[in-house]
């Protein structure tokens, strides 16, 4: 298992105010697909976080490899509608995730 930190960068700074028809479309599509993810039991958590610098996107994965976890990500309908939606992918080598006591030391 590898554990993945995914971070959506909105739009612009001040995302969500004045958020247009295709974005708020894209966001609608963008929290069932993580749903899906997170019922497939790909995900941990997701959800916004309202950073006073501008509020953003997170999702922590738990995946197979780095390759799974782009594809899951990539396939984000935030990103792939084109309304200015872009990610990041942050790999957590050392990450303990809850019931694993393996890699908890």
């Amino acid at each position: 298992m590898s554990v993945y930190l995914y971070r959506l960068i909105p739009p612009r700074p001040d995302f969500p105010a004045g958020m247009t028809p295709a974005e708020g479309a894209a966001m609608q599509s963008h929290f069932a697909y993580w749903t899906g993810q997170m019922n497939r039991g790909s995900v941990i958590v997701y959800g916004p976080v309202p950073d006073p610098k501008g509020t953003w996107g997170i999702a922590v994965l738990t995946v197979g490899d780095e390759a799974q976890a782009r594809t899951i990500c990539a396939g984000d309908p935030a990103v792939t509608a084109n309304a200015g939606f872009s990610f990041e992918l942050i790999a957590m080598p050392h990450a303990i995730v809850r019931g694993d006591t393996a890699n908890a030391s």
